[in-house]
């Protein structure tokens, strides 16, 4: 199950609650990870201080019992990517690896706690690198900081192999005539129709094109992220030339992609995507403002919450790092804020975010120096 997948599952409601949400960053290597499941432990405790005052609380052991599970699950503890998100209700246990560090955060709520998890999915700073040759097919997915490899799906062709075979028919030799030699002289000239450079060049452009058919239609339609290509240059020129895939950027990474590792071919891939990461954002806010000059859009907390709920919100965007205690009622968007102490990890923000998601909504976190108003969040209305 991919992370967008697993987003859209923790918003759909019919959990038995409460909700457990838990953050922890995680470490790659030994023996830094020895940390991990120590930290982990700490942030169950916290877990279970909340569930003992939880007016709806079931059978904590039996609620508890998966995330002690993970917590002795050495196997697990050795081979964590750069964070992770573990959800948790009653009948329901999702770990989601994370390719950024998070904040350490445990919430035990009347919903799952997503907002962490939004500013990976959502961000307008994610890519894919889709890797080709004759010899293999790659496709990694990340952002600025980090880039890992993405698990191909089934049809998506792994080599030429795949879509050609292995063998090569042999060039075939014709013999023509020519007119008006001198006596003495061969009338007959031998060249070669169906050389192998030629097969090999078609091959390779039909390979190409189910690689692009596949990638498009199991990968690019559901992530929707920009797609860098990463080749030798005549194997770039081949794919664009029978490419349908809309998001493949203009530009690629014009190399062997097998000599290059992942930290390589994100920091060449980064070059490649900021400026479409920063232009991105400005239209962003360039539609904000827009709507906001015909009163189709809002930065007041209360109005986007009360139109969150109602599907009016067509696009939130959401300051990634900003917290705003408190709840949101989900039927009528009125909110309750509260200080930080008395929250217990709930998050207006959040609330929200969610709210517009499960409407049909985008909602793409934004840093702070990018956002255009102050209070959090700005929304863009259907109507």
């Amino acid at each position: 199950m991919s992370i967008f997948e697993d987003l859209n599952e923790l918003l759909r409601p019919g959990f038995a609650g409460p909700y457990v949400s838990i953050y922890q960053p995680t470490h790659r290597q030994h023996p830094d990870n020895k940390q991990d499941p120590i930290l982990f432990r700490n942030l169950l405790k916290q877990v279970e201080e909340s569930l003992a005052v939880h007016a709806t609380t079931p059978n904590v052991e039996e609620l508890m019992a998966p995330l002690h599970a993970l917590a002795a699950d050495v196997d697990f503890w050795n081979h964590t990517p750069d964070g992770i998100a573990v959800f948790c209700a009653t009948g329901f246990f999702r770990v989601i690896p994370l390719q950024r560090p998070t904040a350490t955060l445990a919430v035990v709520s009347d919903s799952f706690h997503v907002k962490p998890l939004l500013r990976i999915v959502q961000s307008a700073d994610r890519f894919q690198v889709l890797c080709i040759s004759r010899q293999g097919v790659r496709l990694f997915e990340g952002n600025r900081d980090q880039l890992d490899e993405t698990e191909l799906h089934a049809e998506v062709p792994r080599s030429a192999a795949d879509v050609i075979g292995d063998d090569l028919p042999e060039p075939v030799n014709r013999i023509r005539s020519v007119p008006g030699v001198g006596a003495g002289v061969s009338a007959e000239l031998r060249h070669g129709h169906g050389a192998k450079d030629d097969v090999v060049d078609q091959q390779t452009e039909r390979f190409f094109r189910v690689v692009d058919r596949e990638i498009a239609r199991h990968h690019t339609a559901r992530s929707g992220l920009p797609v860098v290509l990463a080749g030798l240059t005549e194997n770039q020129a081949s794919f664009r030339a029978v490419s349908q895939n809309d998001q493949l950027i203009d530009k690629g990474i014009e190399a062997n992609p097998e000599a290059l590792s992942a930290d390589e071919l994100r920091v060449q891939a980064w070059k490649l995507m900021e400026p479409i990461y920063l232009q991105r954002l400005g239209a962003f806010v360039d539609q904000f403002h827009a709507a906001r000059n015909v009163q189709r859009a809002s930065a007041d907390l209360s109005d986007v919450a009360v139109a969150a709920v109602a599907g009016r919100v067509k696009m939130l965007l959401v300051e990634a790092e900003r917290y705003v205690p408190g709840r949101m009622d989900q039927k009528t968007g009125a909110i309750h804020r509260q200080d930080t102490e008395a929250s217990v990890g709930d998050d207006l923000l959040d609330d929200v975010a969610e709210s517009v998601l499960r409407s049909g909504g985008e909602v793409i976190m934004v840093p702070a120096e990018r956002m255009p108003v102050d209070s959090g969040l700005a929304a863009i209305y259907r109507y």
